[in-house]
Order: C-alpha cells, then sequence, then structure tokens
C-alpha cells in the first residue's frame, strides 16, 4: 500500500486550465468582470437618472486604483444658455428698464366722446295711454368726462326702439331721411335732450306703404347708443 504525504501535487487544480489553455480561462474572467460592471452601471444610471451628474463604478478588485467611468446622458431636457447682448440693449422680449406704460396723451375739448363718458336716460311721460293716445317719451344724454367731447346724437346712433314679447315693433332709426347724422359737442354735466312721440305704428320695411297700427297691450320702451343702454321702460296701450 503506497502512502501519500501532505504534500499536494501543484497541479491538482490545475486541470481546468491545462484542458482549455489559459487564454480561455481568463477570457471567461473577464467576461464576468464585465457582465458585473454593465450591471453596476445600470443600477447606477437608474439611480442617477434624476441628478446631472456622472456616475463612476470603481473596477473589480483589491487595492485597484484605476476606475471604470460610465458617463450616461441625464434624461431632463436642459434648455440652451441665452446668448449675450451688446451692452445697454434689452434682450429680446423684454420691457424697458423702467417697466412702467406710457401714459396716454391727454384728452382735449372736442375729442370724440368714449363709452366711458355717456349715460342715457330715457323716461315715458306716463305709464298707461288710452284711445288715440300717443305715448311720449324723454331721452337724455349727459357728459359725465372730465372734457368737452362731440358725440353723433342722430336718429340711427341714438335709437329709441319698441319692443313687445321680444318682438321688435318700431324704432327711431326706421325709415330716416338722408344720413341721420346729428354730431352735438357735449360739455360736462349739460344734459342732451330730446322729446320722442310714438305714433302707436309698427315699422314696415316700405317706408312708402302706411304702417300698420299697434295692438293693445304691454311694450318695452329701451333707448341705446351703441353699447350704452338706457334702463327698460314699460307702458300699457289701452
Amino acid at each position: 500500500m503506497t502512502l501519500h504525504t501532505g504534500r499536494m501535487d501543484p497541479d491538482t487544480f490545475r486541470g481546468d486550465v491545462g484542458v482549455e489553455g489559459g487564454d480561455v480561462y481568463w477570457r471567461r474572467r473577464v467576461s464576468v468582470l464585465t457582465g458585473m460592471l454593465v450591471v453596476v452601471a445600470v443600477v447606477a444610471w437608474a439611480c442617477a437618472s434624476g441628478t446631472d451628474k456622472p456616475t463612476t463604478a470603481t473596477k473589480a478588485g483589491s487595492g485597484g486604483t484605476d476606475a471604470m467611468v460610465v458617463s450616461l446622458p441625464s434624461p431632463k431636457f436642459s434648455a440652451p444658455a441665452p446668448s449675450p447682448t451688446p451692452f445697454g440693449s434689452p434682450s429680446p422680449g423684454s420691457s424697458p428698464a423702467s417697466g412702467s406704460p406710457k401714459p396716454a396723451p391727454a384728452r382735449r375739448n372736442g375729442d370724440p366722446c368714449e363709452g366711458k363718458d355717456l349715460v342715457i336716460s330715457l323716461r315715458a311721460n306716463q305709464e298707461t295711454y288710452r284711445g288715440a293716445e300717443d305715448p311720449g317719451f324723454l331721452l337724455t344724454v349727459v357728459n359725465i368726462g372730465d372734457v368737452a367731447c362731440v358725440a353723433d346724437l342722430g336718429p340711427r346712433t341714438l335709437e329709441m326702439r319698441i319692443s313687445t314679447g321680444g318682438e321688435r315693433v318700431w324704432s327711431t332709426a326706421d325709415c330716416v331721411a338722408g344720413e341721420g347724422i346729428d354730431r352735438q359737442l357735449l360739455h360736462r354735466g349739460v344734459p342732451f335732450v330730446r322729446t320722442i312721440l310714438w305714433p302707436r305704428t309698427r315699422s314696415v320695411l316700405d317706408c312708402a306703404a302706411k304702417a300698420p297700427s299697434a295692438h293693445k297691450g304691454t311694450y318695452v320702451a329701451l333707448a341705446r347708443i351703441g353699447s350704452l343702454k338706457s334702463s327698460r321702460n314699460v307702458f300699457h296701450l289701452k
């Protein structure tokens, strides 16, 4: 019987290397190491997706000082920096240094009236009209602006309209002869007054034709100039 001593054969654990060759052995180790680095790089990218700093993964091995740098683009989008502008020139889209708008030019007497300058009022002289009595109305326009202004108060522009049940019955703008323009200089606080009589007829397309009489009932009168309107006047024909 042959006894073996405690000393091992130096080639005992080299069977794989001897069979496949040292080159195959180291290729396998490099492949495994590379796979590990790829996994580390992917994990590092996932963790760094919310930051702009690159991620570094240290090379495996004890005491090694070399590092394999994995620099991956951040998923965030960063806008390009604005191009410099010449000194003293405002950048595009910027407001002047003062930041305050230019004051509006002062208005002068005789300028056109603005909507905010005028107040319109319409009032019927009574609530009920009987028989052949024609309804009468007092129409006033007052300038409350700072300066005297000019407004067209002709029957086409300054209109009084009568309706019933939402149906248009009659208007001062119907069948007006000529241009129907009446420009007035309105002084502050001085009312322009016009009296209007409704002949109890309905407006027709053919102004030469005889207008039919309005029926008895409840009617509404309203005055307007542009987008300005007076209060509604409700009255009755008996």
